[in-house]
């Protein structure tokens, strides 16, 4: 089965992972395009995942968490 083509989707559909990106970002202090040019993505790479648009490699998932100064599980966990 051949891989699927187009952007990659989140997983969650409810925009969760978003807010909480979009609002670790402001708690930084970063703008969209400073937290881009600080894990070097594009700013439209941060405004799909803000979105819910775009689920990110591990790699870049963890220079973001690190960037804002949270872990992975904060921006992209589950809550149970």
């Amino acid at each position: 089965m051949a891989p699927p083509s187009g952007p990659v989707r989140a997983a969650e559909t409810d925009g969760a992972a978003g807010t909480r990106i979009r609002a670790a970002r402001k708690e930084a202090g970063l703008t969209q395009q400073g937290l881009s040019a600080a894990v070097a993505v594009s700013r439209q790479t941060i405004i799909a995942m803000e979105t819910g648009d775009y689920a990110p490699s591990v790699y870049l998932a963890i220079k973001i968490a690190r960037e804002l100064g949270v872990t992975v599980e904060d921006l992209w966990g589950t809550e149970t």
